[in-house]
């Protein structure tokens, strides 16, 4: 079994939370501030992944006083180091065969800039990038201005609930689908209408979006509903969860830690997965979970197996 393969390459699984983000905490951190590429630029030049990205930003919605969240109106640094990472092919999530030419992919909290959609999706079959209403057009317009695949995708149904008339295919990106899914709001029982017929997600994406205690049991929440779904019909592999995040508040982290350890089983990604801006001492951490349901008897009796080939 590919995942859990990765899973036992992956080395210890994190058992105590607290013990977690002491040990990333101890690290030498570098200064980053709260992590924004540029917050006062309209428009930012980068290179990931090898192809040559321009993003619009909505700096006056970063520091205006709405009540939606205004954090995704700007580019985050630790984005085009993980989507850098997670759509190169040598990557263990490739070569262990959790992502393949026809995966489904979600990302939650994407933000204006649709970094790791852009790079990602020309290798998967589907992509759907989620964050708040506000933030879809100008997150639609960056991934039209930035796309470079012409593949055909069926087109995905719409869910009231979860869609809205910005919601939708961003032109010259037929396998990237924009939704608005506000973790707080947002009800993610129609997500299956929006998946179309496949109605469960191979991996679930979530790059810098735990920066505030009051978010964490609704992140952590919505993660779990949406692996419950691949979970509930028993299928197997079962949804993987990849948590990317800057490291700021060993508070915030440990609240999220927590909260993730209660529904899921999860690892550390050891430096030798990693390319070096992501690496110990990066100021970056990414974790990958896995519902406890869901491997509750697998691994057992993979470990059966592998005890009985070896002898």
């Amino acid at each position: 079994m590919p995942l859990l393969e990765l899973l036992r390459l992956l080395g210890e699984e994190i058992q105590d939370p607290e013990e977690e983000s002491f040990l990333l905490f101890s690290q030498t951190l570098p200064s980053q501030n709260l992590g924004f590429v540029d917050a006062k630029a309209t428009s930012i030049d980068l290179t990931v992944a090898g192809r040559d990205i321009t993003v619009q930003q909505s700096p006056t919605v970063l520091s205006s006083n709405r009540s939606e969240g205004t954090t995704g109106a700007v580019l985050w640094r630790v984005s085009p180091l993980f989507a850098d990472w997670v759509s190169r092919p040598e990557n263990p999530l490739f070569s262990h065969s959790i992502l393949r030419s026809d995966s489904l992919v979600l990302e939650l909290g994407c933000g204006i800039a649709g970094i790791v959609g852009l790079v990602l999706a020309p290798r998967i079959g589907r992509y759907i990038a989620t964050d708040q209403e506000h933030l879809l057009k100008t997150l639609k317009e960056n991934i039209s201005q930035n796309s470079i695949s012409p593949r055909a995708a069926k087109p995905l149904k719409r869910s009231r609930k979860l869609t809205s008339k910005l919601s939708g295919q961003p032109r010259g990106a037929p396998n990237i689908e924009v939704v608005a899914l506000d973790w707080e709001l947002s009800s993610i029982s129609s997500l299956p209408d929006v998946l179309g017929s496949t109605s469960t997600v191979d991996m679930l994406i979530g790059c810098d979006c735990i920066y505030n205690e009051a978010l964490i049991d609704p992140f952590v929440r919505t993660c779990t509903e949406i692996c419950e779904l691949r979970t509930r019909d028993g299928q197997w592999p079962p949804t993987v969860c990849i948590v990317a995040q800057q490291l700021r508040s060993p508070d915030v982290f440990e609240a999220w830690a927590k909260a993730f350890y209660e529904s899921f089983r999860f690892w550390r990604l050891p430096d030798e997965m990693l390319h070096q801006g992501l690496r110990t001492d990066s100021g970056y951490v990414i974790h990958l979970g896995v519902l406890r349901q869901a491997l509750t008897g697998n691994i057992q009796s993979y470990g059966r197996e592998e005890s009985q080939s070896s002898l």
